[in-house]
């Protein structure tokens, strides 16, 4: 293991437990509301629902925010990085205060759409008007991630996020038992931590921006982050569409087929979590790289690291795989006790396992194209793999004896080609084909 493959890792460590504390809250929740009554559970997730598509959009300022703080700083351009922080910090800001009138009115009506019954309904509306309020902090705390990603500082949003998920348990089982508030003091628990979190983290950045040169909001310094927003929104309305139409057609299939698909989703995504570690202390580096380019230096470099972070994916990949092929019959039984859906879920599993492989290579070439600042490639890319995979779904729909290795082969064919074009574009971006080096330059 080289110099390289160490500071990777040891990037990749805290970025692991800092992916980890968002889903943290909600499983609090879950846990504590779930002795409550289902009604009640069943409310928290309707409102979670909505809350996590409000931060998952809003997390092209983290990618954004990484990936121009990251380029500023290997170009030692000190005052610009500190520009584009404060900036990111405002533009948080905006969006966090501009959500919260938007989910506190439409409660009612997007619980509605999700299809909660009239008790559902109650305790959802009840737990979103009041978590609304946490959103502006949950924003800001993400600029400033970027802001300390870009930085290559992982250590201290996870120290941040650890004691922010300490409070929320703490103040939760207070207020959820101790004064009987229920629903409600699970809400007030989360907008007390993620308000907590929020303050630390524009205390601790406040070093990295004291050179800022602009301190009050600027159109044109937010422009490239909402610009980058608008083709990583693409990506994100891409992948979700995929996994909620595999969702939608196991729905059609029958209960059986739903439920084990469940379970493979599940452990697909906390998989997926761990193979993001690797890939976002890559989108700092390679930023940091095409700076040094910006200042006249060898950047061979970044083409260098896209190689050495896709190996070590991939063998991590491999050895999750391994382990999830030979123990897929032992985990579709920890999650169900009904015959048919350990059976449907094991074969899942088996193609999951195959599919991790060019998962890896996807991942990490997904955080190298973000790092180089590619987002107009992601974005119109991303659209069309899910468009490559209608045949497929299409086929299993009006084929419902393919089943759950119908819908797996069709997402395993979705990350393959992920996999295969994200490949040639990173190496014609780093190696500086058709001027895409450039191009990467300019648009950050």
């Amino acid at each position: 293991m080289n110099k390289l493959d160490r500071r990777l890792i040891a990037l990749a460590v805290p970025t692991l437990g800092t992916l980890a504390a968002e889903p943290l809250y909600r499983i609090v929740d879950t846990a504590v509301v779930g002795r409550l009554g289902t009604d009640q559970l069943g409310g928290l997730a309707i409102a979670v629902a909505i809350l996590s598509l409000v931060i998952a959009s809003s997390n092209f300022i983290t990618y954004g925010t990484t990936q121009r703080v990251a380029h500023r700083l290997g170009a030692e351009q000190i005052i610009e990085a500190a520009n584009v922080g404060v900036q990111a910090v405002w533009l948080g800001a905006i969006v966090g205060i501009a959500a919260v009138p938007i989910l506190i009115l439409g409660a009612g009506p997007m619980a509605s759409a999700l299809g909660a019954s009239s008790e559902v309904r109650e305790f959802a509306v009840e737990y979103l008007r009041i978590a609304a309020l946490s959103v502006p902090f949950v924003v800001i705390s993400l600029a400033a991630q970027g802001v300390q990603r870009g930085a290559t500082d992982f250590r201290t949003p996870l120290i941040i996020l650890v004691c922010s998920n300490v409070v929320n348990v703490i103040v939760e089982l207070i207020l959820v038992f101790r004064f009987d508030l229920g629903v409600a003091g699970a809400a007030w628990s989360t907008v007390i931590a993620q308000a907590g979190a929020g303050i630390a983290f524009v205390a601790v950045i406040q070093g990295r921006l004291k050179h800022a040169s602009q301190r009050r909001p600027s159109y044109f310094e937010m422009l490239p982050l909402l610009t980058a927003g608008r083709h990583l929104l693409l990506r994100v309305g891409s992948i979700l569409a995929v996994f909620t139409g595999a969702t939608a057609i196991a729905a059609r299939i029958d209960d059986a087929t739903l439920a084990a698909h469940q379970i493979v989703v599940t452990i697909f995504l906390f998989l997926a979590l761990l193979l993001d570690a690797l890939a976002i202390p890559a989108q700092t580096l390679v930023a940091e790289e095409l700076g040094r380019v910006e200042r006249g230096l060898d950047g061979a470099d970044a083409l260098l690291l896209a190689r050495r972070v896709m190996r070590l994916s991939v063998i991590f990949a491999t050895g999750l795989a391994l382990v999830i092929a030979v123990f897929s019959p032992l985990l579709a039984r920890a999650f169900s006790s009904d015959r048919d859906v350990i059976s449907r879920a094991s074969s899942g599993l088996l193609i999951l396992a195959v599919l991790l492989l060019p998962g890896a290579v996807a991942f990490a070439y997904d955080g190298i194209l973000i790092g180089a600042a590619d987002y107009r490639f992601i974005g119109r890319a991303s659209l069309a793999y899910l468009l490559a995979v209608v045949p497929i779904a299409a086929g299993v729909a009006f084929t419902p004896s393919l089943g759950i290795v119908g819908i797996w082969f069709g997402l395993l064919v979705w990350m393959t080609l992920r996999a295969i074009v994200n490949h040639r574009r990173t190496a014609t971006v780093l190696s500086g084909k058709h001027h895409a080096w450039s191009d990467a330059l300019s648009a950050s």
